[in-house]
């Protein structure tokens, strides 16, 4: 709902507040009128302006929360449309060509491992690198995370074992 809407239902809640407290402290000033004797003296006197006033400053702070939602309450935007592209960029191919540079500044064993990652277009499972590269486990995560600190690849964890993916 709009904050605005809000405001004004606040605040009409809140003047129905006051009604109430202007009912009540007439019902309560007119039931303690007749049946006390005591005049002003009575201790009702001091409850009835103690409770009428507490019920005025909750019926103030609820009408300023309604002002303040009128008036300075910023709206928030929901997106309901999705701008879509009419023609879909193709995704550049993942060759050993397009690596070429890279390729020269790492070990041989990096770049038996990142050719087999562009193999596989680019996403393999860690296991199926080990398979295929006929390394330790260790060895492979090491070269993994030297090639993942030059920002070649970035690893996902997927369940007992993690996703290579090659960054583009």
């Amino acid at each position: 709902m709009k904050n605005r809407i809000v405001g004004i239902l606040v605040i009409i809640i809140a003047l129905l507040i006051g009604f109430i407290i202007y009912s009540f402290n007439q019902a309560m000033t007119g039931i303690v009128n007749s049946s006390c004797s005591h005049g002003p003296s009575c201790p009702m006197w001091g409850t009835i302006s103690f409770q009428t006033n507490v019920s005025i400053g909750i019926m103030l702070f609820v009408i300023i929360i309604g002002l303040y939602l009128i008036f300075w309450s910023k709206e928030e935007r929901i997106v309901t449309k999705i701008k879509t592209f009419k023609t879909q960029v193709e995704p550049k191919k993942i060759t050993k060509d397009n690596y070429q540079k890279v390729m020269s500044t790492l070990t041989n064993d990096e770049k038996n491992v990142l050719l087999k990652i562009i193999e596989s277009q680019g996403t393999i499972f860690q296991s199926d690198l080990v398979d295929k590269t006929k390394f330790t486990k260790v060895k492979v995560t090491r070269i993994l995370d030297r090639l993942e600190g030059k920002g070649l690849i970035e690893r996902k964890r997927r369940g007992m074992t993690n996703v290579i993916i090659l960054k583009r």
